[in-house]
């Protein structure tokens, strides 16, 4: 009875009858409409949320869920990322993952970087091709909406630490680098990317990532590993960014060789 009653609310908000923030009939109403016990009722309200259909718990009454502003991720950003490697640093500055992705200004959100030398673990090694137990630079770049606490970006970032031993100073900065991750290998070492290989899986939240996300049930989170690869054929960076499936399109161009 549960799945006939999701179903049934399910349409409804399909069909634009139930609209984003509307109510929903309470237990007691559902339960007389489809001549069901409160469990099944109760049980239907949980699938919906599930499905990040509704909101709602906690005292708080279901509503049907408002759907946030969806941010596209698209590989072209790549390229635009290498043309401005050889770009000013003002033209630089204005171009970043706030700005580019998120639409807002850099300032509007509350920027945070970490960087620490790890030891490659057994995937770190394979991925660069180097010793398990080699130096790599780890580091973590965060975006959170200063009001809510929210994270609106999140990634981490692994470099062989000998590619940027001698300008350890251009990656251990904890403010934002005009340019990104392209300008910095290039700056630091003259490396030029040749191909970014990207890589896309999904799983579901732990509680504490919902929260850190301002995540409601049922979303699952998307994870893209960005392999960076130079001209001599080396993987020179592999960054993991973490995204909530609900407010992430990711849009892959792939040009294609005429006949």
């Amino acid at each position: 009875m549960q799945l006939r009653i999701a179903d049934d609310i399910r349409m409804q908000i399909e069909r634009g009858e139930l609209t984003p923030g509307d109510p929903l009939p309470t237990l007691h109403e559902l339960a007389a409409q489809w001549g069901c016990s409160l469990n099944s009722a109760r049980s239907a309200i949980s699938l919906l949320k599930q499905q990040g259909l509704i909101t709602g718990g906690r005292g708080k009454a279901p509503v049907v869920r408002t759907q946030p502003r969806q941010v596209v991720r698209s590989s072209n950003r790549h390229q635009v990322e290498k043309d401005l490697v050889l770009a000013g640093e003002d033209e630089r500055g204005q171009n970043g993952v706030a700005e580019n992705d998120l639409g807002v200004p850099l300032d509007d959100l509350k920027f945070t970087a970490t960087h620490e030398v790890i030891s490659a673990d057994a995937d770190l090694a394979e991925g660069f091709g180097i010793e398990p137990g080699a130096d790599v630079l780890r580091r973590v770049f965060e975006l959170a909406d200063p009001k809510s606490g929210h994270l609106e970006a999140w990634s981490v970032s692994y470099i062989p630490y000998d590619l940027v031993s001698a300008a350890p100073e251009i990656f251990e900065s904890t403010k934002p680098h005009p340019g990104g991750t392209q300008h910095q290998l290039y700056a630091a070492a003259g490396i030029e990317l040749a191909r970014i290989d990207d890589e896309v899986t999904s799983a579901m939240p732990t509680t504490v990532t919902a929260q850190q996300w301002g995540m409601d049930p049922g979303i699952p989170m998307i994870r893209v590993r960005r392999i960076s690869i130079d001209t001599q054929g080396r993987t020179v960076e592999i960054s993991d960014a973490d995204f909530p499936a609900d407010r992430t399109k990711l849009h892959f161009s792939t040009p294609l060789t005429l006949w």
